[in-house]
């Protein structure tokens, strides 16, 4: 099995209570009939939910990444050469305004 594969299926196993929560709200074509696939694999990268017919990769940030800003800075940059457009949510932002965050998404989606 190749080590992206693995290692998405290992983060779908840990999922963060915000990742969960955006999940189920995700899942099965429920924002504006798009599909979305969690921990996707984008070599060399996974990203936390990508809808891929639209090109647009949603991630959630906890506290860890107010440290590593630019390490994300790098990993968007390279993502979006991919060709993606890049929303980020911090977890409490997920948490607190789910409502907020999915109408985001949408907009994004065109929905």
């Amino acid at each position: 099995m190749e080590i992206h594969t693995r290692r998405a299926r290992e983060l779908r196993e840990n999922q963060t209570d915000a990742e969960r929560l955006l999940w189920s709200r995700l899942r099965g074509r429920q924002l504006a009939g798009f599909k979305f696939r969690r921990q996707h694999p984008v070599p060399p990268f996974i990203v936390d939910f990508a809808c891929i017919e639209a090109r647009l990769i949603v991630e959630l940030d906890g506290g860890q990444h107010a440290e590593n800003a630019s390490a994300d800075a790098r990993r968007t940059a390279c993502i979006e050469r991919e060709g993606f457009r890049i929303l980020r949510f911090w977890n409490n932002e997920v948490l607190g305004n789910l409502e907020g965050v999915l109408e985001t998404i949408a907009g994004e989606l065109g929905g």
